[in-house]
């Protein structure tokens, strides 16, 4: 490509996940340009705690954006936005330095408060004003935490702030952060856009610590002079707010409309469709859409390609040079399964089940073992249960919104897998189209930048503009489907029959050690 500094034509998505930032450069038309990329540390000091220096949010930005300015020239840069890890916040007191480790959206630590939270405010109001189903991932109980646990550092607290927000201070001054950031944790008013001062009454939250709200695609303000220098972007070019790097997601594919929803086969299984109008459930939490005024409903399996990776890892023992071809030898075996994998079922429940059941302490299930298994039949039957669950929570959401699903556009490691997207769209009864997008995140912030610098009139068109291409496209099978039906049957009576098993498990286990 020809460069023209007098241009921009380019724009940066910086997405800053659980264990790296990525600064990406994207064209009008959604093209790569250069790539920088940090790891950030993560600790694990204790069980269900997870932990990240706050200050490697902002360190490993800084230096995902020298990486992509010694690229490009930087005066080709017309704005930036943030993706970021969603439910992970830090505490700051009034000489703006951390008070605690950042707390992650993996730690489940609050899981008392979570509880006696909803019991003295109610699950039902909860979910009504925040979108969110009672769940322990949810920042808000873990502040609650921090109260009865450490009210000496709660009562220094002067600044609450989301990775976004922490980011966008060190681009801006200002503390700052996107709705469509802010409202993962479970303090916004969903329906007004807003904080929630009900909520926050409740939980005895301070509004004055916490960020001021932008909407997608606003600009917050122009980046500082400081951080000019620390990044080598130009100094005042538009800082736009971005959003969570799952409704990032679903912007980046495109996911702009009702019908469509974007499915991120990734680490974990992350699935969501937009809607105009608000509407909460037990099968889904709400969130803020990046790609206009509406919302996203959005579906999570906390394990997804992860339970290949641990069956590769942990089952196998596969060295890591070896893996590739164990994968692919592995597809080949389980394609010869038939469905139902010769007796298997799988509850995917290695981290717990978010959607539909909302149970952190439920754990996975491997039924119907025997001498005759196989390895692919177990392959088989973790695509299966991850695709059955994901259906078990779509058609719980159809049923609370009235609104049926026609197509799903999949991303992440995933999809690469011929074999996942045709049981997927079999146990779905949907088209499942393979989009070339690698880093939907990423370009989901840079369209908010494209909206922010001037270049569409709305978010939505800047999405539809620059989405990427869908490279295959997967039909249902009629026969497969109604086979598909049968299993569903099957498996979704297994976790109630299991979840008292589950409990008087886990609690033998915790009595043990």
């Amino acid at each position: 490509m020809t460069e023209h500094p007098e241009i921009k034509d380019c724009v940066i998505g910086i997405d800053s996940s659980t264990t790296a930032t990525k600064a990406i450069a994207w064209t009008r038309e959604g093209k790569f340009v250069a790539e920088g990329r940090c790891p950030i540390a993560l600790s694990n000091p204790k069980p269900g705690h997870f932990e990240q220096d706050a200050q490697y949010w902002w360190l490993s930005t800084k230096e995902a954006l020298r990486e992509v300015t010694g690229q490009i020239d930087a005066r080709r840069v017309a704005a930036v936005a943030v993706s970021n890890q969603r439910e992970t916040f830090c505490v700051f007191g009034a000489d703006e330095k951390p008070l605690l480790p950042g707390s992650l959206w993996l730690d489940e630590r609050a899981t008392g408060q979570q509880r006696s939270f909803a019991a003295k405010y109610g699950a039902e109001k909860i979910r009504a004003l925040s979108g969110k189903p009672v769940d322990v991932i949810v920042p808000i109980y873990r502040m609650l935490w921090i109260a009865e646990n450490h009210p000496d550092i709660y009562a220094r607290i002067r600044h609450f702030a989301d990775v976004n927000c922490f980011i966008t201070r060190n681009l801006t001054g200002r503390w700052a952060t996107s709705l469509a950031s802010a409202d993962p944790m479970g303090m916004v008013d969903m329906k007004h856009g807003c904080w929630s001062h009900e909520l926050l009454d409740a939980a005895g939250i301070d509004a004055a610590i916490l960020p001021d709200l932008y909407r997608p695609g606003a600009v917050i303000g122009p980046l500082t002079a400081q951080a000019a220098e620390a990044t080598g972007l130009p100094a005042g070019i538009p800082v736009v707010a971005g959003g969570g790097d799952g409704q990032c997601a679903a912007t980046g594919t495109g996911t702009v409309e009702p019908g469509i929803a974007y499915m991120n086969l990734g680490t974990a299984l992350v699935a969501g469709c937009y809607s105009p109008e608000y509407a909460h459930s037990q099968a889904f939490r709400t969130e803020i859409a990046v790609s206009g005024e509406g919302y996203i409903y959005e579906t999570l399996l906390k394990a997804g390609t992860f339970l290949i990776d641990w069956m590769t890892e942990q089952l196998a023992q596969v060295r890591k040079e070896d893996q590739t071809a164990f994968l692919n030898a592995l597809e080949k075996e389980a394609q010869q399964s038939p469905i139902g994998a010769n007796g298997l079922i799988v509850l995917p429940y290695w981290q717990g089940s978010m959607t539909p059941n909302w149970d952190s302490d439920a754990r996975g299930v491997i039924a119907g073992l025997s001498g005759s298994t196989q390895t692919g039949d177990i392959y088989r039957a973790i695509l299966e249960g991850l695709a059955l669950d994901t259906a078990l929570a779509f058609d719980k959401a159809r049923e609370a919104t009235g609104r049926r699903l026609n197509k799903v556009v999949a991303i992440g490691g995933g999809s690469s897998s011929d074999l996942f997207l045709s049981i997927m769209a079999d146990a779905l009864n949907v088209e499942v189209l393979q989009s070339d997008v690698r880093e939907a995140s990423s370009l989901g912030a840079g369209m908010a930048a494209a909206h922010g610098a001037g270049w569409y009139p709305t978010l939505s068109e800047a999405s539809l503009a620059m989405k990427g291409e869908i490279v295959k496209t997967v039909q249902p099978n009629p026969e497969r489907v109604k086979r598909y039906e049968a299993l569903r049957g099957h498996y979704e009576k297994l976790w109630p029959l299991l979840s008292d098993w589950n409990a008087g498990l886990r609690k033998f286990t915790e009595e043990q050690q």
